[in-house]
């Protein structure tokens, strides 16, 4: 049973990881899509590219967005890690990737994923998941739309209430 639920158009559906996430110790499989860790993507993804296939990263908390701007347009999934339930930092760099970067490929989210999160990590920019929870693609849209109203814009550039409230 596939384990990553995606988003599109406001619905949530099981979808296939075509993608392989490859460790710091792993061999890269010699054909088919890889996801890198940060710290060998420049060193290793140029060959891999070369070959046809696509790739992408996987930033843990810790690491910096920025170090990826040179290589987005090469990118066909960014995976970013939530370490622990209470660290944010992930938002934090979807946001960046969307708003700053204008980046428009899958941004996932990987690693303490739980659905109580959805509706944030949607509104950050995050179309792909990886839940822990044993959450199911219908519980995920039911909370991505729970609440009607949003407070602050976001990268899913909801109206926020007091825009509603002027019109």
């Amino acid at each position: 049973m596939p384990t990553l639920i995606k988003l599109a158009g406001g619905t949530a559906a099981w979808a296939d990881d075509d993608f392989v996430m490859v460790g710091l110790e792993d061999s890269v499989p010699l054909s088919g899509k890889v996801i890198l860790p940060l710290s060998r993507y420049a060193a290793e993804a140029p060959a891999i590219l070369a070959q046809g296939r696509k790739v992408g990263v996987r930033l843990e908390g810790a690491d910096e967005v920025e170090a990826l701007a040179p290589f987005l347009a090469d990118l066909s999934v960014i995976a970013l890690e939530f370490s622990k339930f209470r660290d944010g930092r992930s938002f934090s760099s979807a946001r960046l990737l969307r708003e700053r970067f204008g980046y428009r490929g899958e941004i996932r989210a990987v690693g303490e994923v739980l659905r109580e999160l959805a509706a944030f990590m949607m509104r950050c920019g995050f179309d792909a998941f990886e839940p822990t929870d044993g959450s199911t693609p219908e519980e995920w849209a039911a909370t991505v739309h729970r609440y009607r109203h949003v407070y602050q814009r976001a990268a899913d550039s909801r109206a926020p209430a007091f825009v509603e409230r002027e019109a």
